[in-house]
């Protein structure tokens, strides 16, 4: 039987290079892109001389890159080696495999290690698919001559190939890069792989999606966190502050990262000590992560752009932003505090509309509704009553509080020598501001050329798509889906219609 798993890619809408340390925090959505995980059993039972085999067949196949790999995965120490593969190797799913067997078995008593033994004989075949919002296939259209619009994204066949960006592959030996559009594709991947796997080995029992609001699986997913966390990282070859794993796991949220060194011990990991007690230390470590459950206020939508200016490098962004703290600590402290006040107020701001659409659910509606066709300085003409005046403040504090987080996140860039909010994504950004029903806009993450996000009220994020398309930025299908990790009833490629496709709008 196979086990079917999906997790989030996610944006991060405040908190870019803050949440890298503590205490700061950073709001992040997951969203309804999703990366799948498929596992069932190579060989239909286990063969006779089975028990005596000191390893087990793994087969990774990734149908969007018409890639398979086979490797050897040995039971005693848990190391793994390949043994063909098609193309590159996927470090993510690799660190995954070995760091989810591990955990399966320091988690097992010795009657529970038996049944694990024999499924793992078994073999363990593993497919993965990302979403098509994962991916860039901005190129695709354009060569084809369709319009840049969410309408010609969606005639795309779900799971559709992956395009590489072929421009810079023909300097030297560089192999050509997936384009993608920045939602977190690995984390997503990491995630899915590592709560199938776990499910599928009966670690956890992982719950689904409609079962979101009434989650029983805390303890499963902080499971789940804590290994995927671990895999992605050492994949990596760095702590980085985990949000995108977070939001994987448990959906959109309020985030504060963990301390590093919770995983330092993986980093010996390939000394000595056997993975099964590196995980065990794993586990017990002191996961000091802060999550509180946040998400767009209701009547909000989220809408994410592909501006096609080739992506940016973000951990060279953030290298040269902790180059320009180190030598300029006095400043930078300034401007850190400045922009997580701004951070700060837009979160105080939301969770005030959430609270007030919940008290007040007409008025909220109302206010909402009367915004959504008019540009914010016609918002206050809405306030004819106290609790639809309170709703009008608090549009129009997020609206302020984002105007200040992207003047401190320029401010940053200028000073650290990159392009955070390059000039072409400032002046997209304030014409976006200013269109009818925008709340906020802004470059997500750690900024760049890589993407825009804007959160609309109402109806009005077809506004944004035509204004958008106007100036070449692809809208994508991308919405916010709180829901974290989640078990699926079967593999995606069977349901014909995608919920993104029937969630579109054509007028």
């Amino acid at each position: 039987m196979a086990v079917v798993v999906s997790a989030p890619g996610k944006v991060l809408m405040t908190g870019g290079y803050l949440v890298l340390e503590r205490p700061n925090a950073g709001l992040v959505l997951s969203t309804n892109a999703r990366f799948y995980a498929i596992i069932k059993p190579i060989y239909p039972e286990t063969k006779s001389d089975s028990w005596a085999w000191a390893w087990t067949d793994v087969r990774l196949t990734s149908p969007q890159l018409s890639r398979e790999a086979l490797y050897k995965l040995a039971l005693k120490n848990l190391t793994i080696q390949t043994v063909s593969s098609s193309e590159t190797r996927n470090p993510f799913v690799e660190y995954a495999v070995q760091y989810s067997v591990a955990a399966a078995y320091a988690t097992s008593d010795q009657n529970k290690k038996d049944l694990l033994h024999k499924l793992l004989l078994q073999g363990l075949d593993i497919t993965i698919l990302g979403s098509n919002d994962f991916y860039s296939y901005r190129n695709e259209i354009e060569r084809r001559g369709l319009p840049l619009t969410p309408e010609t994204l969606a005639t795309l066949p779900p799971f559709a190939s992956i395009t590489f960006n072929t421009d810079d592959a023909n300097e030297g030996n560089c192999k050509p890069e997936v384009a993608k559009t920045g939602l977190g594709s690995s984390a997503a991947m990491t995630t899915a792989v590592v709560a199938a796997l776990l499910h599928y080995l009966g670690a956890v029992k992982i719950s689904s999606s409609k079962d979101h609001q009434d989650r029983k699986d805390i303890a499963d997913l902080d499971l789940v966190h804590k290994i995927a966390q671990t895999a992605h990282c050492i994949a990596q070859g760095k702590v980085g502050s985990g949000f995108d794993v977070s939001s994987a796991v448990y959906g959109s949220q309020r985030y504060v990262r963990f301390s590093p060194e919770v995983i330092s011990s993986t980093q010996v990991a390939a000394t000595a000590v056997p993975l099964p007690e590196v995980i065990i230390d794993i586990l017990k470590g002191k996961w000091d992560h802060d999550r509180t459950e946040f998400s767009l206020p209701p009547l909000m939508t989220l809408i994410l752009g592909e501006p096609g200016t080739g992506g940016s490098s973000t951990p060279s962004m953030v290298g040269a932003v902790k180059k320009w703290q180190k030598s300029n600590p006095q400043k930078s402290l300034e401007t850190w505090r400045r922009l997580s006040e701004a951070n700060s107020a837009l979160e105080v701001q939301l969770n005030l509309l959430r609270k007030l659409a919940k008290e007040h659910w007409d008025a909220y509606k109302s206010v909402v509704d009367s915004c959504s066709i008019l540009k914010s300085d016609k918002w206050i003409e809405q306030a004819s009553e106290p609790n639809k005046e309170a709703v009008v403040k608090a549009l129009l504090g997020s609206k302020e509080a984002m105007v200040g987080i992207r003047y401190h996140m320029r401010l940053m860039g200028e000073a650290a020598g990159v392009p955070i909010e390059p000039e072409s994504q400032t002046q997209l950004l304030d014409a976006t501001m200013n269109l009818e029903g925008v709340l906020v806009a802004g470059v997500p993450g750690a900024g760049g050329f890589d993407a825009v996000f804007a959160v609309t009220l109402g109806d009005s994020n077809s506004n944004v798509t035509k204004t958008w398309s106007s100036v070449n930025v692809l809208s994508m299908l991308v919405k916010e889906d709180p829901c974290g990790v989640s078990l699926e009833s079967a593999d995606p490629r069977t349901n014909e219609i995608t919920s993104a496709v029937s969630s579109i709008h054509i007028e």
